[in-house]
Protein backbone atom coordinates (compact mmCIF):
# COMPACT_ATOMS: atom_id res chain seq x y z
CA UNK A 1 0.00 0.00 0.00
CA UNK A 2 1.16 3.29 -0.95
CA UNK A 3 0.47 6.27 1.45
CA UNK A 4 0.64 9.54 -0.10
CA UNK A 5 2.65 10.74 2.79
CA UNK A 6 5.34 8.71 1.82
CA UNK A 7 5.50 9.75 -1.38
CA UNK A 8 5.41 13.44 -1.07
CA UNK A 9 7.42 13.04 1.44
CA UNK A 10 9.87 11.18 -0.63
CA UNK A 11 10.13 13.37 -3.11
CA UNK A 12 11.02 16.55 -2.27
CA UNK A 13 11.74 17.29 -6.05
CA UNK A 14 7.58 17.75 -6.66
CA UNK A 15 6.95 21.14 -6.27
CA UNK A 16 3.42 20.61 -7.97
CA UNK A 17 -0.05 18.93 -7.95
CA UNK A 18 0.46 18.36 -11.80
CA UNK A 19 4.22 16.70 -10.84
CA UNK A 20 2.57 14.94 -8.20
CA UNK A 21 0.13 13.09 -10.67
CA UNK A 22 2.87 11.62 -12.28
CA UNK A 23 4.38 10.66 -9.19
CA UNK A 24 1.12 8.67 -8.29
CA UNK A 25 0.74 7.48 -11.80
CA UNK A 26 4.08 6.05 -11.57
CA UNK A 27 2.83 4.08 -8.10
CA UNK A 28 0.03 2.79 -9.50
CA UNK A 29 2.22 1.00 -12.56
CA UNK A 30 4.91 0.21 -10.12
CA UNK A 31 2.98 -2.72 -8.23
CA UNK A 32 1.24 -0.58 -5.16
CA UNK A 33 -2.47 -2.21 -4.93
CA UNK A 34 -3.89 0.62 -2.66
CA UNK A 35 -3.23 4.39 -2.40
CA UNK A 36 -3.98 5.95 0.89
CA UNK A 37 -4.96 9.84 1.26
CA UNK A 38 -3.51 10.18 4.47
CA UNK A 39 -2.71 13.90 3.97
CA UNK A 40 -3.99 16.82 1.46
CA UNK A 41 -1.06 17.95 -0.72
CA UNK A 42 -0.14 21.33 0.10
CA UNK A 43 0.33 22.78 -3.45
CA UNK A 44 -1.08 26.01 -5.12
CA UNK A 45 -2.46 23.99 -7.65
CA UNK A 46 -4.39 21.55 -5.58
CA UNK A 47 -7.97 21.19 -7.16
CA UNK A 48 -10.79 20.72 -5.04
CA UNK A 49 -11.37 17.29 -6.06
CA UNK A 50 -7.65 16.41 -5.75
CA UNK A 51 -8.69 12.81 -4.30
CA UNK A 52 -10.70 12.04 -7.51
CA UNK A 53 -7.64 13.27 -9.74
CA UNK A 54 -5.36 10.91 -7.66
CA UNK A 55 -7.73 7.80 -7.43
CA UNK A 56 -7.62 8.42 -11.40
CA UNK A 57 -4.13 8.36 -12.01
CA UNK A 58 -3.46 6.09 -9.51
CA UNK A 59 -5.58 3.69 -11.53
CA UNK A 60 -4.47 4.75 -14.85
CA UNK A 61 -1.00 4.12 -13.95
CA UNK A 62 -2.13 0.64 -12.35
CA UNK A 63 -3.77 -0.71 -15.68
CA UNK A 64 -0.73 0.36 -17.81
Amino acid sequence: MAQLSDLIIGHPEVASFRELIALVEHAGTSGQMFLEFDVKPDYRDTPRNWQWVLEAAFTRGADT
